[in-house]
């Protein structure tokens, strides 16, 4: 596509909108809320853009109600701009559009502005956007109209993200050799059962040898969501399984050696509460097996001083990366997951943990024009987007819920106990729930404790649903 080509992608009519508008109310095109961005690249003419730096200037320097001549005088000491304006009728196209300006259609305008700039943008870029304006459409007025109506019908993010799809779906096929097509059941199972053989079903393993001989491991393209109650360890189990996929080294205190469980994988720690230094501490702790308070009071023994050295060293080359997203929606998760695919080449996240929050309430209420959406489908929509982007392409993510007030008289916990919406599960590939020990446990483990010769756990898993595991509605 040439630069004539490109540049047509523009609508004048809502840029003279966009200018009228601003002259009335300035404000608008500073305003700190965010709701409207502008730059120079949304105007194409050069009398445009001259026109809106000179509005975007004079809105900076307070000016509360902008005329012709007022920009006139602006322009002044700039001789190349008032030429250009001169020449260009400025003053004249700038009056016709103050007249003109509805500010009660502002925001169509400024949404179609903004996607002409988005089309010119991927036009740039080397994308085919003729489905969205045919160059060659000049005469069937009907087909124009059409095409005119769906652009209108479609928000800025919706059209980006129709585009973005359209290149995904050339990466799957070439790339990716996904192939949207119907198989039998029969296809290449010989082939599937004889791979089985050489390489079982399984993934690398999570900290803990009973958690990955009932889970396989940490597989990719799946889901595990592993809930708690507040204060028992959904933050450290999830930072303590992200270590463990990133160090090659963690400290046993019983064996009180360091052990090498193989070579370091590239992980995502997505924190939605806690701050990088709380979780620095808590990552020490884990691999250096000292107490976090120890850490945090500086009082460490002699031999635990070269343990938190070796811990430090471990973490500061771990490739295992930190995301805070205190305020996150969902599209800020996946923009955080591919970048870090992209550039970091994770392949294990963990996500801490599934909420709502206000970012998600905001975006929930653009997607469906201000009409409420209850908690428990929020929920399920993030846990569903979690999944299709492990499935994707092809990652392990790991994530968490708070529990309801049920977990303290549930005689059997699963799904029934997840704050918010029973129906996370139902995305998930491994389903548990981490609960304290009660002293009814520790009557019952006593004996095989003394046999093992190990400590008495403080904390219990109990797995409610469990893909390609045998183990179930159980207690680990």
């Amino acid at each position: 596509m040439n630069k004539n080509q490109i540049n047509s992608l523009y609508d004048s009519a809502s840029a003279l909108q966009i200018l009228g508008c601003t002259m009335k109310h300035p404000n608008l095109i500073i305003n700190s809320d965010g709701k409207y961005t502008f730059t120079e690249d949304d105007f194409v003419p050069e009398i445009h853009k001259i026109a809106f730096g000179a509005l975007y200037n004079l809105a900076i320097m307070g000016t509360t109600n902008i005329t012709v001549q007022v920009i006139y005088d602006y322009l002044s000491d700039r001789p190349k701009s008032l030429g250009v304006f001169q020449a260009s009728n400025g003053e004249e196209l700038l009056t016709r559009a103050k007249e003109v300006a509805d500010f009660a259609a502002f925001d169509f305008y400024y949404n179609r502005l903004k996607k002409y700039s988005l089309l010119r943008g991927y036009a740039r870029a080397g994308v085919d956007v003729s489905e969205y304006y045919n160059f060659n459409n000049i005469l069937n007025m009907k087909e124009k109209q059409e095409e005119q109506e769906r652009f209108d019908s479609l928000t800025l993010t919706e059209l980006a993200d129709e585009i973005d799809n359209s290149i995904m779906r050339v990466r799957n096929i070439y790339v990716d050799n996904s192939l949207e097509e119907s198989y039998t059941i029969g296809d290449n199972i010989l082939e599937l059962v004889e791979s089985l053989k050489e390489t079982p079903e399984m993934g690398l393993p999570l900290y803990g040898d009973i958690c990955n001989t009932v889970t396989r491991g940490a597989r990719l393209g799946c889901l595990y969501l592993r809930s708690a109650a507040t204060g028992v360890g959904k933050s450290r189990s999830l930072l303590a399984d992200s270590c463990y996929m990133a160090c090659p080294e963690i400290y046993n205190n019983s064996t009180q050696e360091w052990e090498n469980h193989g070579s370091p994988q590239p992980s995502l720690f997505i924190s939605t509460e806690l701050e990088l230094r709380e979780l620095q501490t808590m990552a020490l702790a884990f691999i250096s097996g000292i107490p976090e308070n120890r850490i945090l009071d500086g009082e460490l023994h002699f031999d635990e001083e070269d343990r938190l050295k070796k811990a430090i060293g471990l973490l500061q080359n771990a490739p295992l990366y930190i995301e805070l997203l205190p305020n996150f929606s969902v599209k800020d998760i996946e923009n955080c997951i591919k970048r870090n695919l992209r550039i970091n080449r994770v392949q294990y996240i963990f996500f801490d943990y599934l909420s709502t929050s206000l970012g998600i309430l905001e975006e929930v209420g653009r997607r469906t024009r201000g009409v409420a959406m209850r908690e428990d489908s929020i929920l399920f929509l993030i846990s569903t987007k979690l999944k299709e982007i492990a499935v994707q392409f092809n990652i392990f993510i790991m994530t968490a819920t708070q529990l309801n007030m049920d977990w303290k008289t549930d005689p059997l916990p699963d799904q029934n106990l997840l704050r918010g919406a029973k129906s996370i599960a139902d995305k998930t590939d491994f389903g548990s729930i981490l609960l304290n020990s009660t002293e009814k446990d520790e009557q019952m483990l006593a004996p095989i404790i003394q046999e093992l010769g190990c400590s008495m756990p403080n904390v219990k898993l109990s797995v409610y649903k469990n893909r390609r595991g045998s183990i179930v509605q159980s207690y680990i």
